[in-house]
């Protein structure tokens, strides 16, 4: 079956994967073409690339996200792609959606229907910024491939909606959660389910032993507490603001802070939550850059002060939640990390278990310097009483693979 995955928002990223339940049985599974659409709605910037590798970047005017998916399947379908698995329309099968926000309603990944469309636009509250984006992807494929093609759709909050009420519940007057669901709802959960499943994988282990922190590290940040293979704890709350540093969000900070900088700056609230969440984080800190590729050269070359308070402050918050969750969780086998900064920063993951040995993390350095740019594996020595390890993760692999099994009337697998 060729799956088109598709995560559409400001820009469109897509994929399209071969895989049936035997591919994946086998992990058997193949990437016939990936890319993404940037800068919609004018001179649209293209990356395109197949098995056969990437092509050099091209524009194309492209006003809207149906545009901007219109072009791919072209693409895809035409002769120019070299793909011939996919010669038409016809070769596309089904269609797999990141959605961000499931609210409470969605727990798993579903086919799309009218009803679940509605209950999509229900969360737009939820995710003002994400949601409708998404629905846009939805209803251009609808359109561009057929009403008949079957759609799925995978919600970043779902991973997250085995969390106990003591994980999720804000403590604010029990009734504001009743009647706005105010709440936390953790997100990246395709991408820690994914992690959490190479794991037990690599490891050999079922679910119900698998007891893990991941850790989500990129321009977004996010831990998750996984034990028996759920999750039941994780860092980001009713939004992806609350929790780790990020590249350009603050993380957690007293609420009062909004009402403080109002007061002070004569901002509205808009703009104090625009300015923690685009503004702050390592950007904010360093004044210079949202990039932790650019911090560590800049610290190395020149070394920038506030350029290392902002990797400092930024290790120290995944440090201090991984000391949280191991109390919460009573214990865990090991600490995974993921996501660009997570999968490609020795430097940043040394930083990180630095302060971890007290707990029976013993880094071997020779191993965590070789682990980066897709590889994957352990980077603590044998015999490490608390595990780390290095995971790529690969959530569009995933959407995939939940949009075959639903599609052939399979459960999902978590």
């Amino acid at each position: 079956m060729n799956v088109l995955v598709l995560n559409t928002g400001s820009s469109v990223k897509f994929q399209i994967i071969s895989t049936d339940l035997d591919a994946i049985q086998r992990n058997a599974d193949r990437r016939l073409a990936r890319g993404s659409v940037e800068r919609i709605g004018g001179e649209a910037v293209v990356h395109l690339e197949t098995e056969k590798g990437a092509a050099p970047p091209t524009t194309a005017p492209l006003r809207d996200i149906r545009g901007a998916i219109d072009y791919v399947i072209r693409w895809a379908c035409s002769d120019a792609s070299g793909i011939p698995e996919v010669g038409s329309v016809g070769d596309i099968h089904a269609a797999g959606h990141r959605v961000v926000h499931g609210g409470e309603h969605f727990t798993h990944s579903v086919l799309i229907n009218d009803e679940v469309l509605k209950d999509i636009q229900a969360c737009i509250e939820l995710a003002p910024l994400h949601n409708p984006g998404n629905l846009s992807g939805i209803f251009a494929a609808r359109d561009l491939l057929g009403s008949a093609l079957p759609q799925v759709a995978v919600f970043d909050t779902a991973f997250h909606q085995s969390l106990p009420e003591r994980a999720y519940l804000y403590a604010l007057p029990y009734q504001l959660y009743r009647r706005h669901k105010l709440r936390r709802y953790g997100f990246h959960g395709t991408s820690h389910r994914y992690v959490a499943y190479r794991y037990r994988s690599i490891c050999n282990l079922t679910p119900e032993a698998t007891h893990i922190i991941t850790i989500h590290l990129g321009n977004g940040c996010s831990a998750a507490a996984i034990r028996e293979g759920r999750s039941i704890d994780t860092s980001m709350g009713l939004t992806p603001l609350e929790g780790l540093v990020m590249g350009t969000r603050s993380g957690d900070v007293d609420a009062s802070v909004v009402e403080f900088l109002a007061s002070k700056e004569g901002s509205s609230v808009h703009e104090v939550e625009s300015l923690l969440n685009k503004q702050s984080g390592l950007l904010g800190i360093s004044g210079l850059t949202n990039d932790m590729r650019d911090l560590l050269a800049e610290v190395q070359e020149n070394g920038d002060r506030r350029a290392l308070l902002a990797i400092d402050l930024f290790c120290y918050r995944v440090r201090k939640y991984i000391g949280a969750y191991l109390a919460g969780m009573g214990g865990a086998d090991a600490v995974v990390f993921t996501g660009g900064i997570g999968e490609n920063s020795p430097e940043v993951r040394q930083r990180i278990c630095e302060g971890l040995g007290w707990m029976g993390l013993d880094l071997d350095p020779d191993r965590n310097a070789a682990v980066a740019h897709g590889k994957e594996g352990p980077i603590t020595r044998d015999g490490s009483r608390l595990a780390a390890y290095v995971i790529p993760t690969d959530e569009e692999l995933l959407i995939a693979r939940d949009t075959v099994r639903i599609v052939l009337g399979e459960p999902t697998k978590y």
